[in-house]
């Protein structure tokens, strides 16, 4: 489970009065010298007031049961949760708590719903997908483990977290569902379960895990990619996971809509990559080996023309691009190979070899032609910088220094297409790919 950072806990500590909380459930304070006192509503009955509140440290301890501590003390005594569930109560803004009368001992573990509800078991399957994904991308804006993960992959935050609603599953989705003891809890969890959102001990599948959604055409996820980012996870437990059921969607279809020329990755991350380095007319297989008809009925759509199958150079992806290749060209769509040093992926090589900008637009000139109608690639020049002086050069591995020199003499020698249809940084934009 992800740590709450210890700066939101402490200014939770701070922020939140004791004082105002009680208040709020009906106990009376009065000044006793530097301190409030009053009846203490964890246990009954309280003749004789036993609460003492020190407001200048927000602090509570009762003389009476002994209990004592910070304000998320209080809320996990009060209302019988976690401490984590105390802290997203108070963390939701909620300070009412609840109306359980003053005086009477609270539950062991409350079941009663104490965060406004996520969702309604009357939504529909793509609404739930689409109100859980919102959730975790809303969860991942709050929390810096997601943040920094995107930042140890080479991508960027701030072009990526919005546009395709990257998430952060942190097993806190069942604070916002009601409790499987009470009767609209129990048939949202079946529902949540069948669509695999949750497992049937009530964990999130995709709990550690930053999260990416797929949209169909009408704006409602189809299916959701997880990525676990914690360290130290247990010997054989996925890093790559997907919701259950059939494996659906196009990820940034908007990229068919604005560009002739699709680069095509194998992995979401992979994709994400590409388009951070401002190959926006980029989209994803669902792995190696899982291009769908969904996807090619969509390439014909969009009447795409030319595919630059970026998959990872080994040797089970290898002959996996050359199958995919020859498939599309049976469809007349002009497909090309983009190579990277072998053992590597479209990740790898940005992180090595830097700016990624340039780098990956080397390979995306240089690509080799594989099947279907032999069609003069669009140049993907790299974004210029400012000021040609602050122009970095690219840094690249030993072991692809040849490769990558005869891909630029290649480049130089390629023929320069119609302006009409850029297939470079800014090519197109889009909406949500697979695992990286």
């Amino acid at each position: 489970m992800a740590r709450i950072p210890d700066d939101e806990l402490e200014r939770l500590k701070r922020e939140v009065s004791i004082a105002d909380l009680l208040r709020a459930r009906g106990v009376e304070l009065k000044r006793v010298g530097k301190d409030l006192r009053g009846r203490c509503p964890l246990h009954g009955p309280d003749e004789t007031p036993s609460l003492f509140v020190d407001t200048h440290r927000n602090l509570f301890i009762c003389h009476g049961c002994g209990a004592k501590g910070s304000v998320i003390d209080l809320v996990m005594r009060l209302e019988g949760v976690s401490f984590r569930h105390a802290v997203e109560i108070l963390l939701a803004d909620y300070p009412s708590v609840s109306s359980r009368p003053a005086g009477r001992p609270p539950p062991k573990r409350s079941t009663v719903q104490k965060l406004p509800a996520l969702v309604t078991d009357e939504a529909g399957d793509g609404e739930l997908r689409t109100r859980v994904a919102l959730y975790y991308h809303e969860t991942l804006k709050k929390h810096p483990e997601p943040v920094e993960y995107l930042d140890g992959r080479g991508l960027n935050p701030e072009s990526v977290v919005d546009r395709f609603k990257l998430g952060y599953s942190n097993r806190t989705l069942g604070y916002y569902i009601p409790q499987s003891q009470r009767k609209n809890g129990k048939a949202l969890r079946t529902r949540l379960q069948e669509l695999g959102i949750i497992k049937s001990s009530g964990h999130e599948l995709l709990r550690g895990s930053l999260t990416i959604p797929v949209f169909d055409e009408h704006g409602h996820v189809v299916q959701i990619y997880g990525r676990k980012i914690g360290r130290g996870l247990r010997p054989g437990v996925p890093q790559h996971l997907y919701l259950p059921g059939r494996l659906r969607g196009v990820w940034n279809r908007s990229a068919l809509a604005e560009s002739k020329e699709i680069v095509l990755c194998e992995a979401l991350i992979d994709a994400l990559t590409f388009y951070s380095a401002g190959y926006t007319n980029v989209t994803a297989t669902w792995g190696k080996n899982g291009f769908t008809e969904e996807l090619l009925e969509a390439f014909k759509a969009y009447a795409t023309e030319r595919v630059l199958i970026a998959f990872d150079r080994d040797d089970e992806s290898e002959p996996a691009a050359i199958e995919l290749a020859k498939r599309l060209g049976v469809e007349g769509i002009s497909c090309f190979r983009v190579r990277f040093p072998r053992g590597m992926d479209a990740n790898d090589y940005a992180l090595r070899v830097t700016p990624p900008a340039q780098s990956l637009g080397v390979l995306l000139r240089s690509a080799e032609h594989v099947a279907g109608p032999l069609t003069t690639l669009v140049p993907a020049p790299a974004p210029a910088p400012e000021t040609a002086a602050d122009a970095p050069e690219a840094t690249t591995p030993t072991d692809a220094a040849p490769e990558t020199a005869q891909a630029s003499e290649h480049a130089e020698r390629s023929e320069a297409p119609p302006a009409a249809e850029p297939a470079s940084p800014s090519a197109a934009q889009s909406s949500p790919p697979p695992p990286g």
